[in-house]
């Protein structure tokens, strides 16, 4: 294969699996925050924090009770996601009828006291996680090596992704969760829970969450600090998609991994800031975000 623009294609591969890696990680955590923000109008702080539980729990499972990756799979989003049914019930529904700024302060304060608990226990040296014995190695596609696991985080997070856009969008369960966000009261008249469907779905989207954070285990050390620095980005990647937008945060996530990824190959100096400067762009020309509506 020949060079493009002076770079060998290994290379460029290379970087667009890196981005597409990531962006499995965007996506997957934009998604969760997205059903928060769309389907229940709050802005969840505490998500970067409970990600870094989903790691944690995953990493205890194994290390303390001899609990394999896969189990964890299921395991840690159960139980973070019942950690965060605790959060919606005992915190934020109470403050659910005033400014949603104040549901902003809440979760970004238990953010801080769930880092900070995780970090007096284990401290913020990485922890390592062994990548499962059946998804180690890697196939030689001939122009590129591809690492199995991480062929398997973006084909597992694609799968994840669709089928949660699929049951909100196209089932009767969405459906009754999209008419329980625009009236509730109606909705409650039905004889349908409200109360319940808001909380159980605040408990979703923590799991998915969760369920990036074991996938992520293995590849990044388990750490207190992991959810805090992807936050703001995967903020940043909501906006563009149109806060609220499930495929907009599906399709936003993938794409602002590759374009993330590409820049570190042909402009390394602005893959820091490349995802904050598209987001100033797509506030300044189309401020729902890429799939948002205007309300």
């Amino acid at each position: 294969m020949q060079d493009l623009l002076g770079i060998p294609p290994q290379v460029l591969l290379g970087q667009l699996l890196l981005g597409l890696i990531n962006g499995s990680f965007y996506a997957t955590l934009s998604l969760g925050l997205a059903i928060i923000f769309g389907l229940l109008n709050i802005i969840n702080f505490a998500h970067g924090a409970l990600y870094m539980m989903g790691a944690f729990v995953a990493w205890i499972c194994l290390n303390y009770l001899g609990i394999n990756y896969w189990a964890a799979l299921v395991i840690a989003p159960l139980v973070v996601g019942a950690f965060g049914i605790l959060i919606q019930r005992l915190l934020i529904a109470r403050i659910a009828h005033i400014d949603h700024l104040y549901g902003l302060l809440l979760t970004f304060g238990v953010a801080l006291i769930v880092q900070g608990l995780f970090r007096n226990e284990f401290g913020s040296t990485g922890l390592p996680y062994q990548i499962p014995r059946a998804l180690q190695g890697a196939w030689n596609l001939g122009f590129m090596i591809l690492p199995i696991y991480r062929g398997w985080v973006v084909a597992i997070s694609l799968v994840v992704c669709l089928a949660t856009w699929f049951m909100i969008e196209k089932t009767k369960l969405g459906a009754n969760l999209r008419a329980a966000t625009e009236d509730p009261a109606l909705t409650q008249a039905f004889g349908i829970n409200v109360p319940l469907l808001v909380t159980l779905t605040y408990g979703f989207g923590v799991a998915l969450a969760a369920f990036a954070g074991v996938l992520a285990a293995p590849i990044y050390s388990v750490n207190p600090n992991m959810g805090g620095d992807l936050i703001i980005v995967v903020f940043a990647v909501v906006v563009i998609g149109g806060m609220g937008s499930i495929m907009g945060a599906i399709v936003t996530g993938f794409g602002l991994g590759v374009v993330e990824g590409l820049t570190k190959v042909f402009y390394p100096e602005g893959s820091a800031t490349v995802i904050f400067t598209i987001m100033v762009i797509v506030l300044l020309a189309k401020p729902a975000g890429l799939f948002g509506r205007v309300a």
